[in-house]
């Protein structure tokens, strides 16, 4: 008695169970998920390669002084605009304004010595003339002469280089632009290794990055580029491709290339980091799905013996309130959108909310319809 009471609840517990089953598979057989949709059209995608580097300025010139000593004088700030030939620094350099003094007080010295040998010259001139001097006094003159006369050019040219060491102890801006930076402070000591500031021109600014090997096919000199920082972020700045490297570094197997901005309102500064779109080509007319409504699945491939990272992008598509699962063939993709060429074709329905809920054939719900792609 009690093995048939022990074998009809069993028996009850699993019709129980069974049933229950049946009520829970019919419910989620039964259960629509709700999704949004969009409708396939053809357009047209931008190709483009991505790449981030600094911000230089087009030109940007160090100035250094020529005479190391102390820094007595700053004529300029950073920011401060000057043009070619004003005044940056002055050095005080006492040794080379004594050398200056010197060197002019023997030019007046020779000067003097000069005219009163020109006197006595011309006086042996006329003497020898009237055959009042004999050849060998008049040589003796002119030879004093020409020697003062060729130790005053000598002295003259001895100033000459003496005004010129004390002229650079002014440092003059070497052309016209704006002071990047300043190294040092008055009272500093200036020396030949370190520039004083940098003189920068910003009208124009460049980009300088490493680009690939695969992508160095792809780029070519005139191509466009959208560059934009992180001080603007809802700004584009237009800039174009003007070098690229003609060799490859060999270790790192890229070549650098730069890339030119119009910058005339300065907002784009050296320093700064920058984000560089090159616009390599358009895709027209191609089947276009948006990144966000795909499902990127990667898996590990061996081809041809060797082992490949593969991305495959997969979409579902709306059809008969059922969620078809469908493999996309891809011509290209950016950043947005992807190009395809197969898996789906235009005016299908594919779900672009909704889609991490899906399975292939799942029931759905069209919630709302979005307009075209």
């Amino acid at each position: 008695m009690k093995k048939f009471n022990s074998f009809l609840l069993l028996f009850l517990i699993a019709v129980f169970s069974f049933n229950c089953g049946q009520k829970n598979t019919a419910t989620q057989k039964n259960t629509k998920i709700p999704v949004k949709i969009e409708k396939i059209q053809l357009g047209k995608i931008v190709k483009s390669v991505n790449y981030n580097g600094d911000i230089t300025a087009e030109v940007e010139v160090r100035v250094f002084s020529k005479v190391p000593d102390r820094i007595e004088k700053f004529f300029v700030e950073e920011g401060d605009y000057v043009a070619q030939g004003d005044p940056i620094a002055k050095i005080n350099a006492p040794t080379i304004k004594n050398g200056l003094q010197q060197a002019e007080a023997s030019l007046l010295a020779v000067k003097a010595q000069e005219q009163n040998l020109k006197v006595e010259f011309e006086r042996a001139e006329r003497l020898y003339q009237e055959n009042a001097m004999s050849k060998q006094q008049y040589d003796g003159v002119k030879t004093q002469y020409e020697a003062i006369k060729a130790q005053l050019q000598q002295t003259e040219a001895a100033v000459n280089t003496a005004k010129t060491h004390y002229k650079d102890t002014v440092v003059e801006a070497p052309i016209a632009g704006i002071i990047g930076i300043r190294f040092y402070e008055a009272g500093d000591m200036a020396n030949m290794v370190q520039p004083l500031v940098t003189v920068v021109q910003m009208n124009k600014v460049k980009i300088r990055f490493d680009a690939t090997e695969e992508d160095l096919g792809k780029l070519a000199l005139g191509q466009t580029a959208a560059i934009t920082v992180k001080s603007y972020p809802d700004t584009t700045f237009a800039g174009k491709v003007i070098k690229i490297s003609p060799v490859l570094d060999p270790l790192t197997r890229m070549a650098e290339v730069e890339v030119i901005i119009d910058n005339p309102e300065k907002k784009l500064k050296p320093g700064m980091f920058a984000r560089v779109n090159v616009i390599t080509g358009v895709l027209n007319d191609v089947i276009v799905v948006p990144r966000y409504a795909t499902i990127e699945n990667t898996t590990l491939q061996r081809i041809e013996g060797k082992d490949h990272v593969v991305k495959n992008y997969y979409v579902f598509v709306a059809k008969d309130s059922v969620a078809e699962r469908r493999k996309l063939g891809v011509k290209y993709v950016n950043h947005v959108n992807i190009a395809v060429d197969s898996g789906v074709v235009v005016d299908e329905n594919i779900v672009i909310e909704g889609v991490n809920n899906l399975r292939d054939q799942s029931a759905i719900v069209i919630v709302q319809e979005g307009g075209d792609l």
